[in-house]
Formats: C-alpha cells, structure tokens, sequence
C-alpha cells in the first residue's frame, strides 16, 4: 500500500458495500439529491483516489468538502463502516495537496494555532464583542446596513448569537465549586471549551452550578485549552494531536472521578483522543484513560437524577440531537428523560430529530447555501410540533437553530436554549 492510501485509510474503505442504507440518513444526499454527495458516493471517490484512477485535489475536493460530517450515516451502516476514520483521512490528504491564498493561510494559521489554544484571547474578543453590543455600535451597524455586507453572510449569524456577558464576569470565576448538601456523590473536573467559554460563558456557569447542586464538587482544569474538533475538521491533526495531550495532561492533574463537557461536538472529540493518539505510545494508554472518564453532562446528570427541581415550566418544549453527541458519543435517551422530568413541561418529539440541522461547526459559514437548505427543511418539522422552545446540547446546534427561528420569522414566538440553561431554571438555581 503506498503513501496516498495510507493516507486515504483506503483499507477502510472495502467495508462499504455500496447497499446505499446511508443514503435516507443523508442530510446533504436528502437536499442536492446527487450521489456524490453521499456517504455511498463520497467512499466511491476516496477509493478511486487512492487508485489513481482520479485526481485528489480536482475530483474529491468538492464532495468531501461539502459532507456535514454528521456521522449518520454510521448509526444506519449495516456493515459497520467507519465513515468518521475515511472523511478525517480525505480532509487530511486534500489539506497536504491544497496550495492556499496567502491571506488564507495567514487566517488559518492565526485561527488554529493562535488563537483557539488559548482561551484567554478568545476571551479577549468576547469582551470586544461585549462592547460592540452594549455601546451601541450593533445598533448603529444593523441601521447602516453594515453588517448586510459582511462576508460569510456574518451579518444572519451575528444576529442569532446570544448576549454576551461583561468580560468583568471571568474575574470572580472559582476554580473548585463544592457539592450542595455535604458529602460529594462524585468529584467531577468540567471542560469548559474555548467558544463555549468566551461566547456561551452563563451556560458553562449553570453547568457548573447544576452539577453543585446534583451532588459534585466540580474542578475547571487552569491549564486546559480547545478540544481540537476545529483543526482535526480542517485536516491539522498534528495540532489537534498537541491539544489533545495538554487537556490529557491537565484532567489527569485534576484527579476527578469524571471529565464532563456540555458540547456535543467537543465532547466527541474528547471521546476520540484515543484514536487519535493510538500510534503514540507515550500517549496511547493515557488517552485511553481519558476517554473512560470523559462523559457528557446529560449522562452524568442523569445518573444523579432525580435533580433538585422546584420550579414549574409550563411550556410546549422539544428537542433536537447534537449529531455528535448521538452518532459519536451514543447519547440519546438521556436528555429527553431529564426534559421530561421538569415540572410542567409539555415535551414533543421532535420528527427527524436525529438529523443535522446543518451546523457542523464552521460548516454554515463555509458552505451556507447548503446549510440553509438542510436547516429550512428542518424548520418544517420543527413547525409542525407548535413548540415554543428548541432545546439542544450543543452551541452549534444552538446557534443554528436560532437562525432558522430568525429565517421563519419566528421570533416573539419562538425560542431556542441549551439544556442546562433550561434545567439550571427549572432548579430555581
């Protein structure tokens, strides 16, 4: 086998049978309606690649650029393909052969080695995110139609992002909270995450004041830093490999029961570091041990459940799968059961839950006329359960979310929140 299919995880690809049971669990297969754009499609053309029968960077850029990388298509495999382990190793290649524009390069290299590692900068731009919110620069943008010129259409999701909290928050930030109510039923140690932290910094709070409440002492590693998710998307798994070991390195030093995160896709990387570092054997058993420690804050809390609740929500609710947290981390019953649990909940399944709303990170900036068309589509179903509220476990999905709400022109009448937010209320917290 030569260096391309290595590279290709080319072996991978023979366990796909070309049956065609991933195609209905396709969002991209489900709106552009072209093989190519199907998992059945896209495993067609890495082999092809890997043969030489057709160019990396010409015949597979596009089909694999354009894959969600939602992972559905695993959960409906027959034959059991590992289709997260094929697209990682395309996305890798093509990044190795692409010759990008200097800006480019310079963007990326700012983003993923400059500022995602460290928490702190990113913090940094929350704060002047802050200020453009309250100082009256948003408004004067939007009146301007400013923010209608800004590239990525940057302006629709500035428009779907939360407020965010005064940098003066981070500043009283406590590096241990200890359990409610005496003895701990576990010492639980939370990853905080870099956009959750300087974007969604209230719903780590919660997190953080949810487990208290539910019995943890719960420790924030100092020295922990971005799960890598971004630059392992982006074909940078060097650097995602680096990232891995300093969060490895900074849970173990903590010596909790537990490792909880509270987004679906960091989670599912965290979850993933021992494929990653499966090769490296300083690091191999290590991440191995992370990994048994790693869970999401929906399984923890259900474990410890029943929560203290004490306040009536008398709402129509439903809720949508972070793709990560059901396809890579296996958890699906256990925010339903903590949704209906609260007192007055009306809770609705959601019909294609189990689909992607067409986030999938930086997927909606970088191909948005695709990720709108999987996000309309799933707006109908959303409409058709007369919810009032969108739960998800993910910002992503969050954020999505609130643009569909937006692009409906459901605003006033319809909301959407991250489950904790929605438990941490119930709590009276």
């Amino acid at each position: 086998m030569n260096e391309l299919q290595k590279m290709l995880e080319y072996d991978e690809t023979f366990n796909c049978v070309q049956c065609g049971y991933c195609l209905p669990a396709c969002p991209t297969y489900k709106v552009l309606e072209k093989e190519s754009a199907s998992p059945r499609g896209r495993i067609a053309l890495v082999k092809a690649a890997a043969e030489g029968k057709i160019d990396v960077t010409e015949h597979l850029a596009s089909p694999i650029d354009l894959c969600l990388g939602c992972r559905a298509c695993e959960t409906a495999c027959p034959t059991g393909v590992r289709y997260g382990t094929i697209l990682e190793g395309a996305k890798r290649t093509l990044e190795s052969k692409r010759s990008h524009k200097p800006l480019v390069s310079s963007l990326r290299r700012f983003a993923f080695r400059g500022l995602f590692p460290y928490p702190g900068r990113l913090k940094v731009i929350g704060g002047l995110f802050w200020f453009y919110h309250k100082s009256g620069l948003r408004k004067a943008a939007g009146a301007l139609g400013i923010t209608d010129k800004l590239p990525y259409h940057l302006g629709e999701f500035e428009a779907a992002l939360p407020d965010v909290v005064s940098p003066f928050a981070y500043l009283g930030k406590r590096r241990t909270v200890y359990a409610h109510g005496g003895k701990p039923k576990a010492k639980v140690a939370f990853f905080s995450g870099c956009v959750m932290d300087s974007l969604f910094y209230e719903t780590n709070r919660k997190t953080v004041e949810l487990l208290a409440a539910a019995g943890c002492d719960v420790t924030i590693p100092h020295m922990q830093t971005c799960c890598g998710a971004l630059h392992a998307h982006a074909g940078e798994l060097d650097q995602a490999k680096e990232l891995a070991k300093k969060n490895i390195a900074a849970f173990e030093a903590s010596g909790a029961d537990w490792y909880i995160n509270n987004a679906g896709g960091c989670g599912a990387m965290l979850v993933e570091y021992e494929k990653l570092l499966a090769d490296d054997p300083e690091w191999a058993e290590r991440a191995r041990n992370f990994v048994r420690k790693s869970r999401d804050i929906n399984t923890v809390l259900a474990d410890l459940a029943p929560l203290p609740f004490c306040k009536p929500i008398h709402k129509r609710i439903t809720y949508q799968d972070s793709c990560h947290l059901r396809n890579v981390q296996k958890v699906s019953s256990e925010p339903r059961q903590l949704l209906q649990a609260i007192p007055g909940i009306d809770y609705v399944e959601l019909p294609g839950a189990d689909s992607c709303c067409g986030s999938a990170g930086i997927y909606s900036l970088l191909q948005y006329d695709t990720s709108m068309k999987v996000l309309d589509q799933k707006m109908e179903s959303v409409k058709k359960t007369d919810a009032v509220l969108i739960v998800t476990s993910n910002p992503g999905c969050l954020l999505q979310m609130r643009m569909g709400i937006q692009r409906e022109n459901l605003q006033g009448r319809m909301d959407a929140a991250h489950i904790v937010d929605l438990l941490h209320e119930a709590c009276g917290l």
